[in-house]
């Protein structure tokens, strides 16, 4: 995973390609009709090839915004047990009133993980969606986070084969040159047994999947089959340091497309 010189550096010393941290946000219903109590899963891990998972701290922050009104629900978190394909890690979750009709933007700003092989902290800031009754109401508003992802396309219901474009914002400002690493879901999580399911593909040959932000700080990129797809811009973000040591503060975005039937 490419951040700083010292990661490229170890990046060249590994034989295989690394692999993608990806905080994720999951419950597997982006759109409700009707209305639900909907428990949703804070997992730090490897989902495209069901890959290492990391231990999670105590989040600083897990929230919800509805019509521009905020929901804190850091204090309803509880944590659990994930079984990845290789070993275990701890996790969060939290449930999300969705009683009215309109788009509900979830918001995690997780602590800092230690990341021994490039020892520098990871601090992934992530956002996901969902919606109840096909009623937009502010999708697109930027949340106001350190660092963040505003979705161009409605990020709810995307066409598989179709693209999906976002805009890096940093401190509220649009932020030009920067690398978008992107990432299939591909092994999910049984929200019964909080266990990894298989991966359904391969990961791809040459490493990361990468996208490159504009003078706007907009990439595109064209999503090729169905399910969640998630977008981290890595080490973007305001604060650089934590308890002496490197912070990569990144952006993470994820999305949910659909076949056309």
């Amino acid at each position: 995973m490419t951040r700083f010189p010292l990661a490229a550096l170890i990046a060249l010393m590994l034989a295989t390609p690394a692999a993608a941290h990806f905080q994720l946000i999951y419950n597997p219903d982006s759109n409700l009709e009707k209305p639900a109590d909907l428990p949703f899963k804070l997992i730090f891990w490897h989902p495209m090839e069901n890959g290492h998972a990391m231990d999670m701290g105590q989040p600083e922050s897990f929230f919800y915004v509805f019509k521009g009104e905020k929901t804190d629900l850091t204090g309803a978190l509880t944590p659990f047990t994930f079984k990845g394909a290789g070993n275990e890690a701890l996790g969060f979750e939290a449930v999300v009133p969705v009683k009215r009709n309109g788009d509900y933007l979830l918001g995690l700003i997780p602590a800092p993980y230690y990341e021994a092989s490039e020892d520098i902290f990871i601090q992934q800031i992530t956002k996901t969606y969902l919606n109840k009754g096909g009623i937009p109401t502010g999708w697109d508003q930027a949340l106001g986070l350190p660092v963040e992802i505003v979705p161009l396309n409605k990020p709810t219901n995307i066409i598989a084969g179709s693209t999906f474009s976002g805009q890096l914002l940093s401190d509220g400002q649009p932020v030009a040159g920067a690398e978008i690493e992107i990432e299939y879901l591909a092994a999910a999580p049984d929200m019964a047994t909080n266990t990894a399911g298989p991966a359904t593909v391969s990961p791809m040959p040459g490493g990361a999947i990468v996208a490159v932000t504009d003078a706007d700080g907009v990439f595109t990129f064209g999503i090729p089959r169905a399910g969640f797809w998630g977008f981290a811009a890595l080490g973007v973000g305001p604060d650089t340091e934590h308890e002496g040591k490197e912070l990569s503060q990144d952006a993470v975005i994820w999305v949910r497309a659909y076949d056309l039937n």
